[in-house]
């Protein structure tokens, strides 16, 4: 297999609703909630009509992303066995993603994220982690991991105890790993121990300007690129309307943002950049292809609703 990520496993569930139901339901437009209470969930759910499930997660769409690129891809993430949990691995499978978690009934139910569609085509969204975020060691399917020739993990997933665990252990078994910083808010909280991966563990890094800014604490963007270069690994930054770069050891190459763009919706644009550059770092491509094609599929996801081209 070429690539195998391991990330959170959320179900996108979309619905169509008027603003009455946001107003009632104490939800801010345009916003996303994140809610820890299953009942308060289900009570949420339990008034909604499900117009459709995708098979959701930032590095769940990043590897759909590369499985469209017509690569051998493959995915871990914790689901329950419930009815969500089927639709999530019934979704992975019809973009030829070979789903490599064994679903059975948790604690938790399957980790939903409600995308509230109000006429004005405004997404509100309400993410229930569920089971998602209890990831462990025991989850990871080591025969896949090893037979992978890189994985790609995500900074939403890591948090202390058993996904740390898992973490260490997805690492220790790989033979080159990605990740993604995923958010300056991930990044804020867990500043050490992403510097350290950073730093010891990890072959590739995707963040934003933002994240890698914070975790380095650069007063500017040449000092991003100082601390990058002194760490001899590959770093791949996005900057919005600024482009992207990539900096491998003492290599850097840039790229700007493709211009007169109709843009509808920015929900996969990162995930699918990273598609876009680990396709082509996974094929042989120059530092400044990756960086083209990651462009490419960045450009088309945010030109339409969801994070599927």
């Amino acid at each position: 297999m070429k690539i195998l990520g391991i990330g959170n496993a959320i179900v996108d569930v979309i619905c169509k609703v008027n603003d009455d139901f946001l107003i009632k339901n104490n939800l801010t437009k345009g916003l996303m909630k994140l809610i820890f209470d299953e009942n308060e969930f289900s009570n949420l759910l339990s008034n909604l009509k499900i117009e459709k499930t995708i098979s959701g997660g930032s590095v769940a769409n990043s590897i759909v992303g590369l499985s469209q690129l017509k690569n051998n891809v493959g995915f871990i993430g914790k689901i329950s066995d419930d009815d969500f949990g089927a639709r999530y691995e019934e979704g992975l499978k019809k973009e030829n993603v070979n789903f490599l978690y064994t679903k059975k009934k948790e604690i938790l139910p399957t980790g939903t994220c409600l995308i509230l569609i109000t006429p004005d085509s405004e997404r509100t969204m309400c993410t229930f982690l569920g089971t998602a975020g209890k990831i462990n060691k025991n989850d990871l399917n080591v025969k896949a991991i090893r037979e992978s020739e890189l994985i790609f993990l995500e900074g939403y997933l890591w948090d202390k105890g058993d996904p740390k665990e898992a973490f260490e252990k997805a690492i220790n078994l790989s033979n080159k790993t990605a990740m993604s910083l995923s958010d300056k808010f991930c990044v804020d909280r867990h500043k050490s121990n992403f510097l350290n991966l950073v730093k010891n563990d990890l072959d590739l890094v995707f963040a934003n300007e933002g994240e890698i800014t914070s975790l380095v604490d650069a007063k500017n963007f040449d000092e991003v690129i100082s601390f990058c270069k002194d760490l001899k690994k590959h770093l791949i930054i996005t900057r919005g309307k600024k482009g992207a770069i990539s900096i491998n050891k003492n290599e850097i190459a840039e790229i700007g943002t493709k211009k007169d763009l109709k843009i509808v919706d920015l929900t996969g644009a990162g995930d699918l950049f990273a598609s876009g550059y680990l396709h082509g770092f996974i094929n042989n491509f120059s530092q400044k292809e990756c960086l083209v094609k990651a462009t490419e599929m960045s450009s088309k996801i945010i030109q339409q609703i969801g994070a599927r081209i």
